[in-house]
């Protein structure tokens, strides 16, 4: 080696310090202030609190790169990035990428996962402690109808003839036949499948174990035993889950968790993940933050604070309904980190034109105002603020569209999508290379907007892209199961049942009460001259049934599948899952082809959850082309934006709506059980006494009011430079069990309360009828 070859080598390094340092400067002069406030991040916990279209996602990437860059992170030294969906990580490791390509930096020096992917990566690694083996386990994601929860409920009623006899007296019961066994249908299909599925997931998520709900119902009297019966439940849902080797997503933290009990291992992941970076924190279960905490805490000082960042919007914590998450928890954490002055907030948005901002700063501001939401605060007091002049973000804060803020009240839901495709062929004619959206809160109301919207490509070559339709080939496994179920065994009340739910679900049948069909099969679907008349609505169930049993007689079973396909009027994405399944099947089948080997192959691909339907490409951009209206639920357009914005149908008893209790279980109270044990689990959760039965029930009303307020505000921060807002005069008395037909009853509705206020506070924003007219 020369004397001089040192030398050379650090003249060689100094340019590429200065130009990282360069580089490293340039990266953190591009976020705002907010934002930078991650970027300085030194270690120890930060929370940050953002609104929506702050930049929480580039503000992070940054963030990652400049702590790799400052504590010199690697292979064996790494910074984890965790995310809620599989394609925000995506979208984030790309961007991290980029950062780190530009720095010259080690692209090992990061992982990024989702929360189940994080805590099956680390419990697959050490099966023996985690007690996950994939190879023989099957992941599940049970619904009402999975047969693991009609297993845990049949062998729950077998067990518990006291309870259920309870549940099946309930209020003004005679005892007549009839009644008993539409009951029966009730509990066994509805009532049950129901507490199951929500209460098992809300407590074992929180790290609650039957005996826990065992103890919380020795708290709660009540007529009947409410969280007894969810705590039986739970029990008979664990010993199947084991009996047959599923797992559910709730298992996989649990067992990550079980592995980091133990010592040595703990240190050895603490010791590779330097710190933990998560983005939608009010979207986690205390559970998933208890697997964070544990990663991000110092391996030989558990004293020493936690290098993690949390970084969310309580403001769009939209899932806390049907899911065990709850603002509340990330709300705390901002609490406890501003007590150490390690809260920031990045309220910089230049997503949306001001007026924009400024109606959904007051729709914050009046719901918390309000009390509609009794106890419950729907909003963390966070204003959205523009951008400064000179931010780099292209087309900040854009110039609005016509009024920027435009509300409507048209005669009906036709003159709506009248009003709608109006301006959508103006809009987007006048602007091609710009984006629109239709947002809904119920699939019905897409269905229906999509429908009457169909002339668009025809007339103006404007695309309609209904999303619930498309994605619904998703479903089509399940679907075909349950009509094949049906028809191979058609005196079951439960295959007759779940093939008439498919039937309605695809509007081929009237929405009707399903269990007083389903109580009688043979008297359903062959009426004798003494069986009672039937109505015009059971008649045409009838029929499709009818029409259903005789292909099953006269194709070959192999055939069955597209034909239920094309009877089940599905769209082309919908033919092709259709067709992958039926090659599927028969590979699955091959040598013993028969109803039963179909049904048992079809079973398997529908209960393991590993089917994949035909994808054409990511979901993200197809639903955000240029050129294009996207008709898509507000909760599934959470994330995204477009340059207009339709919100339809805010009528009052949409939205925010009102619990209420099925007719067909009605005879249970006022109430529904389910909701009343994950009010009462919940509680106890939150350190606050057992409410009684119509307390909890009435706390569940106001969270589902706060909820539905913040969809709400989610929705309206969609929008870029329009936000088209109406509630009609007069609509369906409810919608899923209006079919789009003229001759439906349409009847006088009251508009969201918020239209009201919003029409008050911006005036100029109201658009008369009579303008609409000329």
């Amino acid at each position: 080696m020369g004397p001089d070859e040192p030398q050379n080598q650090t003249t060689l390094t100094q340019p590429l310090a200065a130009l990282r340092e360069q580089t490293l400067q340039r990266l953190r002069n591009s976020l705002r202030l907010g934002q930078q406030s991650m970027a300085d991040w030194q270690g120890g916990q930060l929370a940050v609190s953002a609104v929506p279209g702050a930049g929480k996602s580039t503000g992070m990437a940054v963030a990652a790169a400049l702590a790799i860059a400052r504590f010199q992170l690697h292979g064996k030294r790494q910074l984890v990035v965790v995310t809620f969906t599989r394609s925000a990580a995506a979208s984030i490791k790309g961007k991290i990428r980029e950062n780190l390509k530009d720095l010259r930096l080690p692209q090992n020096s990061f992982v990024v996962y989702t929360l189940h992917g994080l805590a099956l990566n680390i419990a697959t690694r050490h099966p023996d402690l985690s007690g996950l083996n994939l190879e023989s386990a099957t992941l599940v994601t049970p619904n009402q109808s999975h047969r693991l929860i009609r297993a845990c409920v049949e062998q729950w009623i077998a067990n518990n003839s006291r309870r259920y006899s309870m549940l099946l007296e309930g209020r003004q019961f005679d005892g007549e036949e009839t009644e008993r066994l539409r009951r029966q249908s009730v509990l066994k299909t509805e009532v049950l499948p129901s507490i199951a599925q929500i209460v098992i997931h809300e407590a074992k998520s929180s790290g609650l174990l039957p005996e826990d709900l065992w103890r919380l119902s020795q708290q709660t009297p009540d007529e009947y035993e409410i969280l007894a019966i969810a705590a039986g439940l739970y029990e008979q849902y664990q010993n199947v889950s084991r009996s047959r080797n599923f797992i559910d997503y709730d298992d996989m933290i649990l067992a990550a968790l079980r592995v980091l009990e133990n010592d040595a291992i703990r240190k050895l992941w603490q010791n590779q993940f330097f710190a933990v970076f998560e983005d939608e924190a009010q979207d986690s279960t205390p559970l998933q933050f208890k697997l964070l905490e544990t990663l991000a805490a110092n391996p030989n000082s558990p004293n020493l604070p936690l290098n993690l960042i949390r970084v969310g919007d309580p403001n769009q914590a939209i899932n806390s309904t049907f899911t065990p998450a709850d603002p509340v928890y990330f709300n705390q954490f901002c609490e406890a980190c501003q007590i150490t002055d390690r809260l920031a907030t990045m309220d910089q948005a230049g997503r949306s034109t001001r007026i924009i901002i400024d109606a959904a700063n007051y729709v914050l501001n009046w719901v918390n105002r309000s009390q509609l939401t009794g106890a419950e605060q729907a909003f963390r007091p966070q204003m959205i603020r523009p951008v400064n002049a000179g931010d780099p973000q292209k087309d900040a804060n854009p110039n609005p569209v016509g009024r920027g803020l435009e509300i409507y009240t048209p005669r009906d839901i036709y003159h709506t999508v009248e009003l709608i495709g109006e301006r959508v062929v103006e809009l987007l004619t006048q602007n091609p290379t710009h984006s629109a959206a239709v947002l809904v809160r119920e699939n019905r109301q897409g269905t229906f907007v999509a429908q009457k919207l169909e002339y668009l490509k025809r007339n103006h070559g404007i695309e309609v892209y209904d999303v619930a339709g498309s994605d619904r080939h998703s479903h089509v496994p399940s679907e075909i199961l349950a009509i094949l179920q049906f028809l191979d065994r058609p005196h079951s009340p439960d295959y007759l049942k779940s093939a008439l739910e498919v039937l309605v679900k695809r509007q081929l049948i009237p929405t009707q009460d399903l269990n007083a069909l389903a109580t009688f099969p043979e008297q359903f679907l062959y009426p004798g001259p003494l069986d009672p008349q039937q109505t015009t609505s059971v008649k045409q169930a009838r029929k499709y049934c009818a029409n259903l049993l005789r292909a099953r007689l006269e194709l070959p079973h192999h055939q069955l599948i597209s034909f239920l396909a094309l009877t089940l009027n599905y769209d082309q994405s919908d033919l092709a899952t259709a067709d992958k399944l039926t090659e599927r099947i028969a590979k699955q089948t091959h040598g013993n082809s028969s109803m039963n080997s179909t049904l048992e192959a079809l079973s398997e691909i529908v209960s393991s959850e590993r089917f994949e339907p035909v994808e054409t490409e990511d979901a993200d951009s197809r639903y955000l082309r240029a050129g294009q209206l996207t008709v898509i639920t507000m909760h599934k357009a959470k994330g995204l934006d477009w340059d207009y914005v339709f919100l339809p149908f805010l009528h009052e008893d949409t939205l925010p709506g009102s619990p209420w209790v099925p007719t067909a279980a009605q005879f249970l109270g006022d109430f529904t059980l389910a909701e009343v044990a994950r009010a009462q689990i919940r509680a106890s959760l939150h350190h606050k006494p057992l409410p009684m039965a119509m307390e909890a029930w009435d706390q569940a009303g106001h969270l589902k009011t706060a909820e539905e307020y913040r969809l709400l505000y989610v929705a309206m921060t969609r929008a870029k430079r329009l936000l088209w807002m109406s509630a009609a005069d007069k609509g369906p008395f409810r919608w899923n069990t209006f079919s789009g037909h003229a001759s439906d009853n349409l009847q006088a509705k009251k508009p969201c309360p918020v239209l009201p206020a919003l029409k008050s506070q911006f005036p100029r924003s109201v658009v008369p009828l009579s303008a609409l007219l000329n």
